[in-house]
């Protein structure tokens, strides 16, 4: 884009290296056939073989990845399709999809990549868990987060729509920027976070597990050359406190 300050970095430059606190890759899934039905009336099979491939649909192979990041809660993304990006979280019997989309051409004041979300259920197993809904809990919340000894970013939760940060570590270093968010809760210190930047055509999902103080999520977008990229992201949640609003609160 070019509204950008001078000096601002593409999602290349600053996402090397940055999942390196990211939990493992898992083969929970592998071997086994998912039925997912959504609230807004789709469903999707995604069919995983052994060495991170799936099948969705029934079409051609893939490529995927599952991480668990609990026993019952798995964070799952697809390779891209297109201009599209999808990560499903699973939890006991509910699943919430994330559709991340890169539009064609950039549009003044929005953000370049859009994201939806859809609640659904896994077919044929037991439903345990609350569905997932959009909340409020992380407003007020101030934490760091740790991808690596090279990235170090601060975040601000201002509000059901927005979030701040800054790099404090990195290359990005001195940056920093209020940008479009929203937040899911899955369950109990379980959230599913996302956020879609004004300056750069980048947006990023991520599953945070506020209980054991760690993230892991995927960056999508353009890279300097413009051309569609999906980069790996983790890190340890450093917490640095909560404010309360005494009187009017945030939208």
């Amino acid at each position: 884009m070019n509204d950008r300050p001078a000096g601002w970095k593409n999602m290349d430059d600053f996402a090397r290296g940055i999942a390196t606190n990211r939990l493992p890759a898992s083969d929970v899934l592998a071997g086994t056939e998912l039925k997912l039905r959504f609230d807004d009336g789709t469903a999707t099979t995604l069919s995983f073989a052994t060495g991170a491939q799936v099948h969705v649909d029934g079409g051609p192979a893939g490529w995927y990845e599952a991480i668990a990041v609990r026993d019952d809660l798995i964070f799952v993304g697809l390779a891209p399709r297109g201009r599209e990006l999808t990560v499903v979280v699973l939890h006991q019997g509910r699943a919430l999809r994330v559709v991340s989309a890169i539009a064609p051409e950039p549009t003044p004041g929005r953000p370049r990549v859009s994201q939806e979300f859809t609640p659904g259920v896994m077919e044929g197993v037991p439903v345990s868990a609350e569905p997932p809904a959009p909340t409020r809990e992380l407003i007020g919340r101030r934490a760091l987060y740790r991808y690596s000894p090279e990235h170090l970013y601060e975040h601000v939760y201002l509000s059901s729509e927005r979030y701040a940060w800054q790099c404090l570590v990195g290359e990005q270093r001195g940056h920093g920027d209020v940008d479009l968010a929203t937040a899911w809760k899955i369950a109990e210190d379980v959230y599913v976070f996302t956020f879609r930047e004004f300056l750069i055509p980048v947006a990023a999902t991520w599953l945070y597990d506020w209980a054991a103080l760690r993230t892991v999520g995927t960056f999508f977008g353009l890279t300097g050359d413009g051309e569609i990229s999906a980069d790996p992201g983790g890190a340890h949640i450093i917490p640095l406190g909560k404010v309360s609003y005494p009187n009017e609160e945030p939208i």
